[in-house]
């Protein structure tokens, strides 16, 4: 990347380099470039066709800044997909209506697996921070990946690995819940896209890296198992599920590994016990 014309590019943009993600696609891919545009509000990318970027930015509220041989161009992705561009350089990605001030800021500084209280959620109805704390070491969220939260409830599988940098979708046909998917990725300063629909209904999602299943239905899980995933990590306190959901992993080609956690909260000098919840994992098979 040539850091002196990114400069110029930016100063041309009316942005500042400290108001950016930097990301060099002919270096890391278009996809994890991709994903780091889905993720972060002020993307510059170098060595990325602005129609392919476009293409993969449907269902994400972005506009794109383009240099070209004609000059700069501000274009919503729709209208990038179908314009011919010649010789482009750069291309600013921005979240609409999104912050602009802190598009290098590191996420998650103050850690993960946060208290179940820092999510809105109904009555208990939420992932602990016990059972994220062990989905995301083996969904490995980070920048330039795309996890799915599927049965997403409140979202705070979802919000967790978008605060580590990863570029989220969250799947939940509860219109309620995507409420709260909402208010809790605003809550959080993180950009999730929200689809509320069933998995089996839903068109046109990007391939995900890894996948988070909540409530661990079989059929689900099969669905999931199908996108062929790197890694797919099921949570369910229902123990007739369990088999099914490995068995369905199983089935596709994952190696597939679980615990079942019991925690004892402390609380004010007393032990509470937490509802256990079995958490699978799989690995596709290379």
């Amino acid at each position: 990347m040539d850091v002196v014309a990114l400069h110029g590019f930016l100063a041309q943009a009316g942005r500042s380099w400290e108001s950016v993600t930097a990301v060099d696609a002919s270096v890391h891919g278009l996809r994890h470039a991709l994903n780091v545009c889905r993720a972060r509000p002020a993307v510059a990318v170098a060595g990325a066709d602005p129609a392919e970027l476009a293409r993969g930015l449907a269902g994400w509220r972005r506009t794109l800044t383009v240099a070209d041989e004609s000059g700069l161009s501000t274009v919503d992705p729709a209208d990038a997909v179908v314009r011919r561009w010649v010789s482009p350089g750069f291309v600013l990605c921005v979240a609409d209506g999104g912050r602009t001030a802190d598009g290098g800021r590191v996420p998650a500084v103050d850690g993960w697996a946060l208290p179940d209280d820092d999510f809105a959620h109904r009555d208990g109805m939420v992932a602990t921070a016990e059972v994220r704390a062990l989905a995301l070491s083996r969904l490995a969220p980070r920048p330039g990946v795309l996890v799915w939260d599927v049965g997403a409830g409140p979202g705070s599988i979802g919000v967790e690995c978008a605060r580590l940098g990863a570029a989220v979708v969250a799947v939940e046909q509860d219109p309620v819940q995507c409420v709260r998917i909402i208010a809790n990725a605003s809550a959080h300063g993180v950009d999730v896209r929200v689809v509320e629909s069933p998995l089996g209904e839903a068109s046109d999602l990007p391939r995900p890296d890894a996948v988070f299943v909540g409530g661990g239905g079989p059929d689900v899980v099969r669905q999931c198992a199908r996108v062929g995933a790197a890694r797919i990590v099921v949570a369910t306190p229902d123990l007739e599920r369990v088999v099914p959901a490995r068995d369905a992993l199983l089935e596709a080609a994952y190696e597939v590994e679980g615990s079942q956690l019991s925690a004892a909260r402390l609380t004010g000098g007393t032990l509470l016990a937490v509802n256990p919840v079995t958490v699978l994992w799989g690995a596709k098979k290379s």
